[in-house]
């Protein structure tokens, strides 16, 4: 009598991806070795409990559903498929590891506290059902945890410190992707499929857009492939990766000035580790190479300190209760901050930057710096929580631990501290774009103002401004606020806070933050694109 073939899943969540994947290797050489024993089930549970947890533009929903597409056409090329299941995994997987007589589990770790709940929930589930689970951490190039044990049980709060723990760590191997799984393998139709050949399917981009009206330009389509030939293609220039510093990028470039890599690796449609990998092997061929944290590893290894940071402090995305994080008494400003996240602050460089990021899902970094500052401690005075919100549902490259670590830097809530250097949101694009080509681009209703006014629309006359097709309050808006005056005022704001602070704190262990402490290399380097 023939023994019932045994399931092995895997999981996938993030990690969107064949290559450096192993808790999804682990499963096809199991199944290899015995495929006369085992069937391979590699699932994406589509989860409406993401949807209480954070909000999801229409945009990123494309990138998913390109990137799911993509990824059921490797997994058929090593002879499996990817299973949709949709439900939340606590109601799904008892039926499923009934039904399809489950034997081990695998997905990749994750640090979210929405994702900790659930994968504690589901791994108890496992457990009631004689079900093995294991977990590998493969989404960061260093396990959070590793790093938090070297450093005696606590995340470091500093970049520097950061490095010198994770420099004496070993280097995870990376992984090519498994091997082609025997004809044998393929699970057999349970009922639930029998007749409904589409039960499994992708979802189409109709099914999972609810508001096709926002969707902007498909700029950086998703998946693995387009990851790895992007990679190809950013690496392609060993100089420029040697000499890469992003302060020395361009902000407001029509075409990005980096490699715009960070929603694959957001995905996990590209291993962290086999970029680290690849820079590190041309850094070997130019011994003279810019260096962390202004250089391409440093830009890796600040995804690493975040996800270090964040793994220890579940309200790592809010102000209250937030050990890292100080207490500053922010205004709620509804008009302001619409204006903000519209692009209609009457500043052309800030609403440029916006209205790109609304468009396409994607902004430089030193332009998410730009507007972050505007909208925090620079002029408008709006807590970080409230940019961060905006900024999950825009950004393709949207991250937990990277979207709030990069908020409390930039309004000196955390991290960063020099609260008294601010980006001018005049000055700073024309740094890198005098005749305001990118104003012209993503605020088109300025295209006629000439390169001396077009950041500061305001000291055009009425006249001019007539003849340039342009009105101020009537095609577009008067600035909000008068940056010369209120970021002096911000500034008064924040000294009187981090007293308050300071004071709160007095009593706390050295090691604590040091809100006075002399700037390091970090720092200088980062304030190097800072313009009052």
């Amino acid at each position: 009598m023939a023994v019932e073939r045994r399931t092995l899943i895997h999981w996938f969540r993030k990690g969107l991806r064949v290559h450096d994947n192993p808790a999804l290797i682990q499963i096809f050489n199991k199944a290899g070795a015995s495929p006369d024993k085992f069937s391979v089930r590699p699932i994406f549970v589509l989860d409406p409990g993401i949807l209480d947890w954070m909000k999801v533009g229409a945009n990123r929903w494309r990138f998913l559903q390109q990137s799911l597409l993509d990824l059921d056409k490797n997994l058929k090329e090593l002879n499996s498929r990817l299973y949709i299941v949709r439900g939340k995994p606590v109601d799904i997987f008892p039926n499923l590891f009934d039904r399809w007589n489950v034997e081990l589990l695998t997905f990749e770790t994750d640090i979210e506290p929405y994702a900790v709940k659930r994968d504690k929930a589901v791994q108890d589930i496992a457990a009631a059902h004689g079900v093995k689970v294991d977990t590998h951490c493969s989404h960061t190039i260093y396990n959070p945890e590793i790093v938090i044990a070297k450093n005696f049980g606590r995340a470091p709060i500093t970049y520097q410190k950061f490095l010198s723990v994770v420099e004496k760590l070993k280097l995870p191997k990376v992984l090519d992707k498994p091997q082609r799984l025997p004809n044998g393998v393929q699970p057999i139709a349970d009922e639930l499929e029998m007749g409904q050949s589409d039960v499994y399917e992708c979802p189409t981009l109709d099914q999972l857009v609810k508001r096709p009206q926002e969707l902007g330009i498909n700029k950086f389509p998703g998946g693995e492939r387009e990851a790895l030939r992007r990679l190809d293609t950013s690496l392609s220039d060993e100089h420029w990766v040697a000499s890469f510093e992003k302060p020395n990028t361009a902000p407001n470039s029509l075409e990005p000035s980096t490699t715009v890599l960070s929603p694959y690796l957001k995905f996990g449609c590209l291993s962290a580790r086999l970029v680290h990998q690849r820079l590190h092997e041309i850094l070997k061929r130019h011994p003279k190479h810019s260096k962390p944290p202004v250089s391409l590893v440093g830009q890796l290894l600040w995804r690493e300190f975040y996800y270090t940071a964040a793994a220890v402090e579940p309200n790592f995305d809010r102000m209250l209760g937030n050990v890292y994080c100080l207490q500053i008494p922010w205004q709620e400003r509804p008009d302001h901050l619409d204006a903000w996240a519209h692009g209609r602050t009457g500043y052309p460089f800030i609403d440029a930057i916006m209205r790109q990021l609304r468009q396409e899902g994607w902004i430089h970094h030193l332009a998410r710096h730009a507007v972050a500052c505007f909208l925090t401690r620079g002029d408008l005075w709006i807590s970080w929580e409230e940019g961060q919100r905006v900024f999950e549902e825009l950004l393709l490259d949207h991250d937990w631990a990277l979207n709030a670590g990069n908020w409390m830097w930039l309004s000196a809530s955390a991290f960063f501290h020099q609260y008294f250097r601010v980006y001018s949101p005049v000055a700073f694009g024309k740094k890198t774009d005098r005749t305001g080509a990118y104003i012209r681009k993503y605020v088109p209703e300025l295209a006629k103002y000439p390169a001396g006014c077009i950041y500061e629309p305001w000291k055009a006359t009425l006249a001019d401004q007539r003849e340039f097709g342009c009105v101020l309050g009537i095609d577009y808006p008067h600035r909000i606020v008068n940056h010369d005056i209120v970021h002096k005022e911000n500034i008064k704001r924040m000294s009187a806070a981090y007293k308050i602070n300071r004071e709160v704190r007095t009593g706390k262990q050295e090691d604590e933050i040091d809100y006075d402490s002399s700037m390091s290399l970090t720092t200088r380097q980062r304030n190097a694109s800072f313009e009052t």
